[in-house]
């Protein structure tokens, strides 16, 4: 199979609309007559956005006739576009899970944990007038000892990348071992009996590791200073999941997603999660050695 941004998008779309559109009975559900761009063709066109690294939507939507016109002929206007791309959270989110479910490695006993911050604010104006107020805190980056205003992104993901469990919490008001716990709560983000979880320092709690043990979750981490270390943690795992955040913040721009709204947010972090693990789903359908490889996925081959 030739691996490429234009096979990924057919694949996606295919999927979408035999399988993932369909049992969430979304396009029957809308009143009125049926949109000239459908949700399947719009996911893929947020999914082309992100792999481009367009991070603006004004000019995502000049450049897309030419990158993706030949796949979407049919295009909508920027407001459109952001109007219709803040109600598909939820189609976004099921495409997420659909599709890691679809992989192998999702099978794996392991999980790597970790967060990572999603700054939505750089004034004290923004902070107090925000339409993001209240979802939106103030939290401290401890990877570059800085403050910032915004969300935490908590994410649970195996070994090759593919994104199995996420939740964006205020990180003024959880923590992560607190967002660990609300993503235990839900079906399709919860980790299963038998499970090790992988995470960092910042997981140490007693009450924590015992309610995760509870419910068949060990939990490995690095030794503090005053425990004694049994060279049990696999550094290596831990490099991986840094490795997929930085992936998520450098290539798909999930640091900045520049959002006003609360439906915004979540969509424009959604769409930026379903490109990555789109790329892996379809890098494990076409053999490819490195699941997490991006490189074939970062231009259009008809630009």
């Amino acid at each position: 199979m030739h691996v490429d941004l234009d096979t990924l998008l057919i694949a996606l779309y295919v999927e979408l609309t035999d399988r993932i559109v369909p049992s969430l009975g979304s396009a029957s559900d809308r009143p009125g007559r049926p949109p000239e761009v459908t949700d399947a063709e719009l996911v893929c066109i947020a999914v082309a956005q992100a792999h481009l690294r367009f991070t603006d939507e004004r000019h995502w939507i000049r450049s897309a006739p030419k990158q993706i016109g030949h796949l979407f002929p049919r295009l909508l206007s920027q407001s459109q576009y952001n109007v219709r791309l803040r109600g598909l959270g939820r189609l976004m989110q099921q495409a997420v899970f659909h599709l890691a479910a679809a992989c192998p490695s999702s099978q794996d006993v392991v999980r790597l944990i970790d967060g990572t911050k999603v700054i939505c604010g750089t004034s004290r104006t923004t902070a107090r007038c925000s339409n993001l107020f209240g979802y939106a805190g103030y939290g401290y980056d401890k990877s570059h000892s800085m403050y910032f205003w915004g969300c935490k992104l908590l994410l649970e993901v195996t070994a090759d990348g593919l994104v199995t469990g996420f939740v964006l919490v205020n990180p003024k008001l959880v923590d992560e071992r607190q967002a660990v716990l609300l993503m235990q709560q839900h079906p399709c983000t919860r980790m299963p009996r038998g499970t090790t979880a992988v995470g960092d320092k910042g997981f140490r709690s007693r009450v924590f590791e015992a309610e995760l043990l509870n419910q068949g979750i060990v939990l490995v981490r690095p030794a503090m200073k005053d425990e004694r270390d049994n060279g049990l943690f696999p550094r290596w795992f831990r490099n991986r999941v840094e490795s997929v955040i930085q992936t998520l913040k450098g290539q798909l721009g999930i640091e900045h997603p520049g959002a006003h709204e609360p439906s915004g947010l979540f969509a424009r972090v959604v769409q930026r999660i379903l490109a990555l693990n789109a790329a892996v789903w379809h890098n494990w359908i076409a053999g490819e050695p490195i699941k997490r490889s991006l490189t074939s996925y970062d231009h259009s081959p008809a630009a």
